[in-house]
C-alpha cells in the first residue's frame, strides 16, 4: 500500500483540480514535448507520468518508457493502475552506481522533484550521466529555496537549492542547460519580477 504520508502523489486518491496534482501534470506534459526513443522516469512515484506521456502529442516517438523508484509498493500500484504496453516499472535505487547496466542507457530522463531528496545530490547527477546517451536529453526539476546549506522546512528534503546553485551544478556537469521556471501549471522562460517556486531544466551533454 501506498504511504499517504510522504509527498508522492496518487492521482486516483485526488481530485483533479487539487494544486499540487495540476502543477505534477504539468511537469509531465511539458517534458512530453521534449522526449523521444527510450525514456526513463527516474523515482516515478506511483506511474502516472508514463501515462501522461505515453498519451501526449509526442507518444508516437516513445519506443519504451521505464519507471523506476525503490518503493515496492509504489512500482505494485504502477503496474496495477499504469499498465501499458510500452511502459515498464522496475524497482531500483536512483543512486545505484551500475543502473546503467541493469536498465541500459536512456535517449531521455526524466527527474521531477528528486534530488532535493538525496543527501548525495552530486552522485545523482553523475548517475544520471552514466545512464544518459551522449545525444541524449535530461528534464529535471526541483523546488527552489533558501539554499543548499540553509536549514529547510520541508522534512521530506534535505536542502532546497537556489536558482543560482542549481544552474551551476547543472552547468558544471551538462554543456548545455536551459532553465524553465514553474508558479502553478506555467512553465515558462524566466520573466524579470516574476516571482517563481520551482525549476525545470533541460540538459544536453
Amino acid at each position: 500500500m501506498v504511504d499517504p504520508r510522504d509527498e508522492r502523489v496518487v492521482p486516483k486518491n485526488m481530485n483533479p483540480r487539487n494544486g499540487l496534482l495540476m502543477e505534477h501534470v504539468a511537469r509531465y506534459k511539458f517534458a512530453g514535448s521534449f522526449v523521444w526513443g527510450r525514456v526513463l522516469d527516474i523515482a516515478c512515484g506511483v506511474g502516472y507520468g508514463s501515462e501522461i506521456i505515453l498519451k501526449g502529442p509526442g507518444r508516437w516517438l516513445v519506443k519504451e518508457m521505464i519507471g523506476l523508484d525503490s518503493d515496492s509498493a509504489s512500482i505494485e500500484y504502477a503496474r496495477r493502475y499504469y499498465f501499458h504496453p510500452k511502459a515498464n516499472f522496475v524497482l531500483g535505487d536512483a543512486l545505484d552506481t551500475n543502473l546503467h547496466k541493469s536498465v541500459g542507457l536512456f535517449d531521455s530522463i526524466i527527474s521531477f522533484e528528486t534530488i532535493e531528496h538525496l543527501e548525495q545530490d552530486e552522485a545523482f547527477i553523475e548517475n544520471l550521466k552514466k545512464v544518459l546517451k551522449d545525444d541524449g536529453l535530461l528534464i529535471i526539476s526541483t523546488p527552489l529555496g533558501q539554499g543548499r546549506n540553509k536549514p529547510c522546512t520541508c522534512p521530506f528534503h534535505f536542502f532546497q537549492y537556489t536558482l543560482e546553485e542549481f544552474q551551476k551544478l547543472l552547468e558544471k556537469n551538462f554543456n548545455e542547460v536551459e532553465i524553465f521556471l514553474q508558479k502553478d501549471i506555467v512553465i515558462e522562460k524566466p520573466i524579470p519580477g516574476k516571482k517563481y517556486y520551482l525549476a525545470v531544466a533541460t540538459c544536453r551533454k
